[in-house]
């Protein structure tokens, strides 16, 4: 079935209150934060209400854990105290070489051993945040066979072009451009950054609608309002759904039929044309809204 993670929601990792209510709101995937939103002097205290929360809580979606990078004093110590209650993914911030994938592959291959849990079944995501990481996206997207995702770091990314936010999103495009190839080169989804303005739905919109035209598989959130937004968007509609559903019955009637050509309103339909049908009905199925659109 294909993994959905159309929103991506980032939960303080020091917020016991947000912790324990996390599964509630239908994110795809919950990443727990012991980066970013987590101060130096809270740093101890988030990691140990991070794994008892993991531990303890049954949640209905993904549970992810973004650590602090291992080159700092505290990317270690995170992996510690998290691998040892197995959440399904590691996400690793300002990834800038395919040795920083490889390092945390042998760090959980050996947690893994010991604590006795399935090879490989933790997996890894990482986020880009510099130029240079921009310049080595598919080395670290193909670095580990636990490598499912790579995201873009927004904010961090654009500090480090020295420009700033805009309303349009230019001084994101290429970069994002390069991280979705990077992405498909190496057969792992891509996930976009945060939009941190949560008052402003427009622009939110504007924005999810453009990154998914590009192709991107998701979008990290930072608050619940914004995870009906970002599935809304991201779910085919009626009309599409039923539009695939000709194609492949077209295609289907014109293999029975061994039919040279294959055609529908007019208009030739070739491989790309009947895989994309596809792709929009096994979305469908996993969002379950294809029997919805039947009916």
């Amino acid at each position: 079935m294909l993994k959905l993670r159309r929103s991506m929601m980032f939960v303080p990792g020091n917020n016991p209150g947000m912790l324990q209510n996390a599964g509630i709101y239908g994110a795809d995937t919950i990443i727990f934060d012991l980066e970013d939103s987590v101060s130096i002097t809270e740093k101890d205290s988030a990691r140990f209400l991070v794994r008892n929360a993991i531990q303890r809580i049954k949640y209905p979606s993904e549970v992810a854990v973004r650590i602090n990078h291992i080159a700092t004093p505290f990317g270690r110590e995170d992996l510690a105290a998290i691998l040892a209650v197995k959440p399904d993914l590691i996400r690793l911030p300002k990834a800038e070489t395919a040795k920083d994938i490889q390092v945390i592959d042998a760090i959980i291959t050996e947690a893994e051993a010991k604590q006795g849990f399935t090879p490989g079944s933790i997996k890894m995501m990482a986020a880009i945040e510099t130029a240079f990481g921009l310049m080595n996206a598919y080395a670290i997207a193909s670095a580990s066979s636990r490598m499912v995702a790579i995201a873009i770091g927004g904010e961090d990314f654009i500090a480090d072009l020295k420009t700033s936010r805009t309303s349009h999103g230019s001084e994101l495009f290429v970069a994002r451009a390069q991280l979705l190839l990077a992405a498909r080169a190496a057969g792992i989804q891509a996930i976009d950054t945060v939009y941190s303005d949560v008052n402003n739905e427009e622009t939110f919109i504007t924005e999810t609608t453009a990154i998914k035209e590009m192709g991107f598989d998701g979008k990290s959130v930072i608050n619940p309002r914004q995870i009906k937004l970002v599935h809304g968007i991201f779910t085919p509609t009626a009309k599409q759904i039923q539009q695939a559903e000709r194609i492949l019955e077209a295609y289907q009637t014109a293999l029975a039929n061994k039919s040279g050509v294959i055609a529908l309103d007019g208009k030739m339909i070739d491989g790309p044309i009947v895989a994309r049908a596809e792709r929009v009905l096994a979305y469908a199925a996993a969002v379950g809204v294809r029997k919805e659109a039947d009916k």
